[in-house]
């Protein structure tokens, strides 16, 4: 039976993109649907962080670069300041959502940002990767510009602050557990392997439990 993943994450959270390789290799040849959703830290117009200043500059050194690089994952602090509001590229996202490719483009998003360093608060550039992976370019922007995905957008995003209460991301939903924050590929193949168990239980009858 498939197991429903449902991954929070923002563009701009460079945890959300580290804790894409343990996710996907925990889940690799399993029955599972992993469906990547919108998340803002900061959402328009509240101010964003100054890859410059004092605490980006700290958590980039003590945290974010020793566990980039003992992942094996290259990572740069892209200097886009201020860091660039994510709600395009996030409705981006529910686009690529509709067309089959979110998690190739949310893989793309992060590597545009945390390798190549571009503003991907910049329509020009999401449309850029949109095309990348294989999405008609025009009808994208055109979708971004037009706002068509502006209200989805928004009821995900007051969904997860209200009813889910997520306050950081990434957090991740597996079944009915939550993983919170970065977790190494054991914590989670640990709760795909109870989800899995909570699905027998839940479909099961009598004896026919194994």
């Amino acid at each position: 039976m498939t197991i429903k993943i449902k991954v929070y994450s923002d563009f701009v959270c460079p945890y959300c993109y580290l804790a894409e390789i343990p996710l996907l290799e925990a889940t690799k040849d399993k029955d599972v649907d992993i469906e990547w959703m919108p998340y803002e830290l900061r959402p328009y117009p509240q101010e964003t962080l100054k890859p410059e200043g004092d605490y980006l500059q700290r958590s980039w050194q003590e945290s974010v670069q020793p566990l980039s690089k003992k992942m094996g994952i290259q990572m740069i602090l892209s200097d886009v300041s201020p860091q660039p509001h994510t709600h395009f590229a996030h409705e981006g996202l529910l686009f690529a959502k509709r067309h089959g490719k979110e998690k190739e483009y949310s893989h793309q998003v992060f590597k545009a940002f945390y390798q190549k360093g571009k503003n991907i608060g910049e329509v020009s550039v999401l449309r850029e990767i949109a095309e990348e992976v294989g999405l008609d370019g025009e009808t994208f922007q055109q979708a971004l510009e037009s706002r068509q995905f502006k209200s989805e957008r928004e009821s995900y995003l007051k969904q997860a602050n209200e009813e889910l209460q997520i306050k950081a991301v990434p957090t991740i939903f597996i079944g009915d557990r939550v993983l919170k924050g970065l977790h190494p590929q054991a914590n989670i193949e640990r709760a795909l392997r109870g989800a899995i168990r909570d699905a027998k239980f839940e479909f099961c009858e009598g004896d026919e439990c194994e």
